[in-house]
């Protein structure tokens, strides 16, 4: 007998990919120009310069033992120095190396992190539009998801909702922003009020509730009055679960961190918890080479301009055809609502435009599509026909 749940899992793979093999197939059948694939959020620009010559002058002069051998489980120190200073002169914090574990991208930091926190019948809350694989994160860790809706004009934190979905089996919240699907930046505003009353849940309760904020998107953000806030400034039980594979164009490379601040309630018990639950799941040193790479470029960003092109080219254009969608602060995707009720049964219709997009029901949002912009400028230029014909069949 094998485990029914990993059975399961690989039967119903990621929407995301289902759609990502059907434009690889679709491009083979009809040329490269002529589908317009929206589904995956895969970076488009390419990793600033420094990126590739470091990656060349470390081959040049480093010994096969260091650039291919393995680093500490926690991570290289260097590596993990590197990163704490850049975020300290950022941030004005003061994190060390020693609270910082590399990982094999977000989605390790993620699964280590909840993981770690969690006991059989824990639950974890998140805020709706959220990436679905938070669900097997936490219910593989043997505890709930709980999901609690966001403003529906806003997609800001409700907090009725949430005082709802908070109770005494609450371990952690997750907070994923700039948001993915929908763009959206919690403001400050927000993520003050969303300590504040973690904190009064927390004296209610008598035990801690961690705040894990999902972080891959951080420095995604495209206009002068919209900032990301570190949340580790606002609540002290936050743990970050970070990677490079967007601020870097690096999503192949499989590189993050979780950040365990000092400040963090018994925070040696929880890093020694990341530590174990890194080790039970095999995500034991992140990759040599990438580590060595980042201790020498975590303070850069790649050329984000493309990205705020696309966005506004396809924003104001499909307003214009009369389709809602939510303004994206961040990150590369725009949220639109579906025309009708069924957001699959749209998106096949879209199909027969040769448009690829992702319906959102398994983000927690029903009735809404999310649409990835990184991609070239000219694809989304090419496609704006189609999309005018799609709004065409709904008449808008």
């Amino acid at each position: 007998m094998i485990n029914q749940t990993m059975e399961q899992l690989g039967k119903a793979p990621s929407k995301i990919r289902e759609i990502f093999a059907y434009g690889c197939r679709r491009r083979k059948e009809i040329g490269e120009d002529k589908v317009f694939d929206f589904s995956l959020g895969n970076p488009n620009v390419p990793a600033p310069k420094e990126v590739n010559e470091t990656y060349k002058a470390l081959i040049d002069s480093s010994s096969d033992v260091y650039l291919h051998g393995y680093t500490a489980g926690v991570g290289d120190d260097s590596t993990r120095a590197a990163i704490a200073d850049n975020l300290n002169k950022r941030f004005g914090t003061s994190f060390q190396a020693g609270d910082l574990y590399m990982t094999c991208g977000a989605a390790a930091s993620l699964k280590i992190t909840i993981t770690a926190l969690c006991c059989s019948g824990d639950e974890i809350v998140t805020f709706a539009p959220f990436f679905p694989e938070y669900r097997v994160f936490t219910e593989t860790a043997g505890a709930k998801l709980v999901v609690s809706m966001t403003d529906p004009d806003t997609f800001q934190i409700d907090f009725d909702n949430l005082a709802a979905a908070v109770t005494e089996k609450t371990k952690a919240l997750i907070v994923n922003s700039p948001n993915n699907p929908s763009g959206v930046v919690i403001r400050e505003e927000g993520i003050e009020k969303l300590a504040q009353f973690l904190e009064e849940r927390e004296k209610e309760y008598g035990h801690p509730i961690y705040l894990i904020t999902d972080e891959p998107y951080r420095e995604l953000v495209y206009d002068s009055d919209v900032s990301v806030p570190f949340v580790t400034k606002y609540y002290r039980n936050a743990i970050v679960c970070y990677s490079f594979s967007k601020s870097l164009s690096l999503p192949g490379e499989r590189i993050g961190y979780i950040l365990v601040p000092e400040e963090v309630e018994d925070s040696r018990d929880v890093f020694a918890a990341v530590c174990g639950a890194g080790r039970a799941l095999g995500y034991v040193c992140a990759p040599s080479m990438t580590q060595h790479v980042i201790e020498r470029t975590c303070g850069l960003v790649s050329d984000l301009g493309v990205y705020r092109t696309n966005r506004d080219l396809l924003y104001n254009a499909l307003t214009e055809y009369g389709f809602t969608c939510v303004h994206p602060d961040g990150a590369f995707y725009l949220f639109m609502k579906s025309p009708e009720p069924d957001a699959s049964a749209f998106c096949e219709k879209a199909k027969a435009f040769e448009l690829l997009l992702v319906p959102a029901d398994s983000f927690g949002t029903p009735g809404y599509v999310r649409i990835a912009y990184c991609v070239t400028t000219e694809q989304i230029r090419n496609s704006l026909p189609a999309f005018k014909k799609l709004a065409g069949v709904y008449h808008l």
